[in-house]
């Protein structure tokens, strides 16, 4: 399991949308799994979204985890890719859930504070 974390200079609806845009629209296998909003008032707060992707190279669709959270002024991220190793105890998935974890950073790189 890889995680990253970082700062964008986006709203944390322009980040959602773009996070979208390049993992749903731009993929032919990214799907938005589910997500959970909590709300903090009318300027502010976080989400937790689950994705899901098909990669090639383990033969198996694998989940990034993203939360997101505005909650001090700053649209901040949090990636967690994981479910590629395949068996109960080899862990080994060629890269994919790394590379899936840093999709998020790929996407806003143009926005990192």
């Amino acid at each position: 399991m890889n995680s990253d974390n970082f700062k964008v200079k986006l709203s944390l609806r322009d980040a959602i949308s773009k996070l979208d845009d390049n993992i749903i629209r731009q993929s032919v296998t990214g799907e938005k799994i589910d997500y959970h909003v909590i709300t903090g008032n009318e300027d502010n707060g976080a989400i937790l979204i689950v994705y899901e992707k098909y990669f090639q190279r383990v033969g198996n669709r694998i989940t990034l985890t993203v939360v997101m959270d505005n909650l001090d002024g700053q649209t901040k991220v949090h990636s967690i890719g994981g479910g590629a190793a395949q068996g109960m105890f080899f862990k080994f998935d060629w890269g994919a859930s790394e590379s899936f974890t840093s999709l998020p950073r790929e996407i806003f790189r143009m926005d990192i504070i």
